[in-house]
């Protein structure tokens, strides 16, 4: 490594989030701030919402049903039918 290029490194960084919650970390930043930390963001405390903007998860929540019903209601493929020697008429004009 090249030296004097680099910067100062911290092992012991105090980091403070806005609901309150401290902890150290290393950084090359004297002091951090954060907004959320494991404590307060809503995926690690479960109270995580979906944000439906338009009604697409209805939407689609939708049209899945509806493709559900579908392949239900959907006719079986019966098998062709096979042709006997005689029904092989020709006509010529």
């Amino acid at each position: 490594m090249k030296s004097g290029i680099h910067p100062t490194y911290h092992d012991a960084v105090a980091v403070t989030c806005s609901c309150g919650r401290s902890f150290k970390v290393g950084s090359t930043e004297q002091a951090l701030t954060v907004e959320v930390c494991s404590e307060c963001h809503p995926f690690y405390t479960g109270k995580q919402k979906l944000v439906d903007s338009g009604g697409r998860i209805d939407k689609f929540r939708k049209r899945l049903q509806e493709a559900q019903k579908a392949e239900k209601n959907k006719p079986t493929r019966k098998k062709p039918r096979k042709k006997n020697s005689d029904d092989d008429t020709v006509i010529s004009l």
